[in-house]
C-alpha cells in the first residue's frame, strides 16, 4: 500500500469506522487499522533507509543472545579486529570488543503519530496518508542516524584518513578514489593470497562531490566518459562507478552538513588541512562485519486514550542494533 495512493474501500470503510462516535466501534476498527498499517509500514522502513544493503539483518528471537564470535570471521586474527556498537539512544558509539566474541545491545526505537477523529470519519487519506508517513519517517530516520554514527565511528577509531595532496581543496578527484582502494587494500590485513582481501567496494559522498565529477575536464576524463555524464539520467548519478568503486551520494554528508559534523563535533575527528568535505568508503565485498540484529520488527498500536481529545493516535516500536565486528572495513577520506 502506498501512502500517496487512495486504498481500497475495505480500507476506506475501516478508516471510517476508526473515527465512528460510537467509542467500541472506533476501538475495534482503530485495532484492525494498525494491524492492517504494519506490514506496509514495515516495508517502508527497510525501503526508505539509507542504510542500503550495507548493514545484514539477522532477526533474533526475543531472550536470545547476540554475540558474535570472531574467529567466524577470519579464524586465528581475532585480536587484529577492533569492533563497535551503537549502545543506545543519544550515546556515541563504543568500542566494544571482548576476547573472542562482540555482543551487540540491542534498544527499543518508538514511533507515533495522531490526527482529528473527523479526519478519520470523512475518510480524508490525503491527511491520514500523510500521517502515516510522518510515522514511517520517525523510524527510518532513526535507524539511518543510529547506523551512520556506528560507521563513522569505527571509522575515526582506525586514525586513517587518505587524501589528494595534489587535489584543490574542496574538489572531489578520482585520484583521490584511487588513494582510498590502495590504503584500503594495504591496510586491510592479510596479502595477497588472503581469501576474503579487504578492498573497497562502495563510497559514499555528498551531492556536492557529484557536482565535481559534472565538471571533470579533460585532463580528468575522456571525451567518451564525458558525454557519458552529459547524458546521464535526471535524478540519478552523473557516473555511478569509478575503477569498480561504487558511488553513492547522501545529503547528510557535506561541509556543515549532519553526519559531517557528527564526525567533527560528536567523535572528535578533522579533514585534511585546507579540505572541506569528508567521504566514506566500505569494504562490502562480504557480509561479515556490517551486523544489524533485530529482535522485534515494526509493531503498530492504536492509543484509546486520545479519543477524549477526539483525536486518533497510533504508536510503533521495533528493537534493534547495529555493530561493525571489524572496523578495517570502513576508510575515511577528505578534499
Amino acid at each position: 500500500m502506498s501512502y500517496s495512493e487512495r486504498p481500497s474501500d475495505e480500507f476506506i470503510t475501516l478508516l471510517k469506522k476508526s473515527g465512528d462516535s460510537d467509542q467500541n466501534v472506533a476501538y475495534a476498527a482503530q485495532r484492525e487499522f494498525a494491524k492492517a498499517l504494519e506490514l506496509p509500514l514495515r516495508k517502508g522502513v527497510l525501503v526508505g533507509n539509507i542504510l542500503g544493503d550495507i548493514f545484514e539483518t539477522i532477526n533474533i528471537e526475543p531472550g536470545a543472545s547476540t554475540e558474535y564470535p570472531l574467529d567466524l570471521i577470519s579464524p586465528g586474527l581475532e585480536g587484529e579486529h577492533v569492533a563497535y556498537t551503537n549502545p543506545g539512544h543519544g550515546r556515541v558509539p563504543e568500542r566494544a570488543v571482548e576476547g573472542d566474541y562482540v555482543t551487540i545491545p540491542t534498544y527499543s526505537i518508538t514511533s507515533s503519530i495522531d490526527y482529528l477523529l473527523r479526519y478519520a470519519r470523512e475518510a480524508r487519506w490525503d491527511i491520514v496518508g500523510r500521517a502515516m508517513q510522518v510515522l514511517e519517517t520517525g523510524f527510518v530516520k532513526k535507524m539511518n542516524d543510529d547506523g551512520w554514527h556506528t560507521i563513522l565511528a569505527a571509522g575515526v577509531d582506525r586514525n586513517i584518513l587518505v587524501y589528494d595532496g595534489d587535489a584543490t581543496a574542496g574538489l572531489f578527484s578520482k585520484r583521490l578514489v584511487s588513494l582510498l582502494q590502495t590504503v584500503m587494500r594495504r591496510n586491510a590485513g592479510g596479502n595477497t593470497g588472503s581469501a576474503n582481501r579487504g578492498r573497497l567496494t562502495d563510497l559514499y559522498v555528498s551531492p556536492e562531490a557529484l557536482e565535481d565529477v559534472r565538471n571533470w575536464g579533460i585532463d580528468q576524463i575522456d571525451e567518451v566518459t564525458r558525454r557519458e555524464i552529459y547524458t546521464a539520467a535526471e535524478g540519478g548519478a552523473p557516473i555511478t562507478r569509478i575503477f569498480g568503486v561504487n558511488l553513492h551520494d547522501l545529503d547528510e554528508l557535506g561541509e556543515g552538513q549532519e553526519y559531517q559534523s557528527f564526525f567533527t563535533e560528536g567523535l572528535g575527528g578533522a579533514v585534511q588541512g585546507s579540505d572541506l568535505e569528508l567521504v566514506v568508503g566500505l569494504d562490502q565485498s562480504s557480509n561479515d562485519s556490517f551486523i544489524m540484529p533485530m529482535k522485534q520488527q515494526v509493531e503498530v498500536f492504536e492509543d484509546p486514550a486520545l479519543h477524549r481529545q477526539q483525536r486518533a493516535g497510533y504508536y510503533g516500536f521495533a528493537e534493534l542494533g547495529f555493530g561493525v565486528l571489524d572496523n578495517r572495513r570502513v576508510i575515511l577520506g577528505s578534499f
